[in-house]
């Protein structure tokens, strides 16, 4: 059984925006990215009593660091003080980075029934790609290792990986489902609810 974690997905980017392939590519939120990110800081306040018991911990890319900074100064506490752990970084989509699905099957037609196919299983082409599957076993390394009540600012892949870790969903479930930017996310006693 895994302790209290809130989890919060960065604030949106252009990229999200335009449904482009980020994975672990150094992209700034946006200002609606900005208000989500302040917006998840005052639930988390309103959410959490006592933060001293609490362990702060983030992705290393700097969409995720600057949307901690900013649920952090909402909450009242020193916007740097946290750690980052690089299992926590979005799943690498390889030579798909960048691009939408469109562009990717203008180049290669079929690609994104091929994915569609296996999406958890899928690897993408390129160097440094991973699948959900592989991102998940890294995922699962870091929920193994918490011991405190921890709030968490990840990505969506990480996140889609922890509702299978925890058994809530199914790898297709998972693959397919949407996490929003603008909610907080609780694991509490197994179990997992947006706030």
């Amino acid at each position: 059984m895994f302790p209290l974690v809130h989890f919060v997905r960065h604030g949106q980017t252009d990229w999200n925006a335009e449904l482009r392939f980020q994975g672990q590519v150094e992209i700034d939120i946006n200002d609606t990215g900005r208000m989500q990110a302040r917006r998840n800081g005052r639930a988390l306040a309103h959410l959490i009593d006592d933060p001293s018991g609490f362990e702060f911990v983030a992705s290393p890319l700097r969409r995720t660091r600057e949307t901690m900074e900013l649920v952090r100064a909402e909450m009242g506490l020193p916007a740097a003080d946290y750690r980052t752990d690089s299992r926590l970084v979005e799943v690498h989509f390889g030579d798909w980075q960048g691009f939408t699905i469109e562009e990717i099957e203008q180049a290669r037609p079929g690609a994104g029934a091929r994915r569609d196919r296996d999406k958890w299983g899928f690897l993408p082409p390129g160097r440094d790609a991973e699948s959900y599957a592989d991102l998940a076993a890294r995922v699962r390394g870091w929920m193994d290792e918490i011991e405190n009540p921890t709030v968490c600012v990840t990505h969506g892949g990480v996140i889609r990986a922890v509702f299978l870790i925890a058994g809530r969903l199914d790898r297709h479930a998972a693959a397919a489902m949407t996490v929003p930017q603008d909610r907080v996310l609780r694991l509490t006693d197994g179990k997992l609810e947006w706030l």
